[in-house]
């Protein structure tokens, strides 16, 4: 197993992990953020009810904001940012989402790795070990 010391929220908002009992167990405060460069072009426009209605066509490039692999830490980054860099098994995402009443996410129950990840074990059915 490989030992993890550090893992590092590099999304815009806490992560909390919630435990079976619905209590937070570890909250990942945002340590920082990783953001795609994106290019809009338009692609038309739908009218609905008498308004026009803009469509444009999105495409990410490079980030800003990326940090060094380091072998003792984890990042907890957005799936667009995994879906990016598919060769980073560093990269993990909030998995098993646990919502309010109102269906907003509250925590997540566990952290899944880089499900974009290419090569090696992560597309199989059991990825890096850590404790």
């Amino acid at each position: 197993m490989k030992k993890i010391k550090k893992i590092k929220n590099l999304t815009p908002h806490d992560v909390n992990v919630v435990g079976d009992n619905g209590k937070v167990l570890i909250t990942f405060p945002s340590e920082g953020l990783i953001r795609l460069s994106q290019t809009s072009l338009q692609a038309g426009e739908v009218e609905v009810n008498g308004t026009k209605i803009p469509l444009t066509k999105t495409s990410f490039g490079e980030a800003e904001g990326l940090p060094e692999e380091k072998e003792d830490t984890i990042y907890i980054v957005s799936s667009l940012v995994c879906q990016a860099y598919p060769d980073r098994r560093d990269f993990y995402i909030p998995d098993q989402l646990v919502r309010d009443e109102q269906g907003r996410v509250i925590g997540c129950r566990s952290l899944s790795q880089n499900p974009f990840a290419r090569g090696g074990s992560s597309n199989s059915k059991e990825g890096d070990n850590y404790e």
